[in-house]
């Protein structure tokens, strides 16, 4: 089984499936070295990625990268620039602009 997966041709990283050690050669679909411990779920960047520019996961924009990216790194919070899944921005009277519950109110009645 490979251990990571890529759906899109565009994607510019692949998915782990299992825990991936730096040194790995990745055969097959990525084709690159692992070059940082990265736990199973996490992104592996599967070609260089520049800085500002679409982090592309499963043919969608996931964020921007925050640093130019090399081939077999790690991509998570500390490289990557997303609103993706978060409640908190963008909030109005304590509810996020795609109407979840971000934060209950203070006892004031602020968000």
């Amino acid at each position: 089984m490979n251990p990571v997966i890529v759906i899109s041709e565009s994607d510019n990283v692949a998915t782990a499936l299992e825990a991936l050690i730096p040194g790995t050669v990745l055969n097959g679909v990525a084709n690159v070295t692992v070059l940082d411990a990265i736990p199973r779920g996490h992104k592996i960047a599967i070609r260089a990625i520049a800085a500002g520019t679409a982090v592309m996961k499963y043919g969608s924009s996931i964020g921007l990268a925050m640093a130019d990216i090399a081939p077999g790194a790690h991509v998570h919070t500390h490289n990557l620039s997303s609103a993706r899944g978060r409640g908190d921005l963008n909030r109005r009277d304590g509810v996020a602009a795609d109407g979840r519950i971000a934060e209950p109110p203070d006892d004031k009645g602020n968000p």
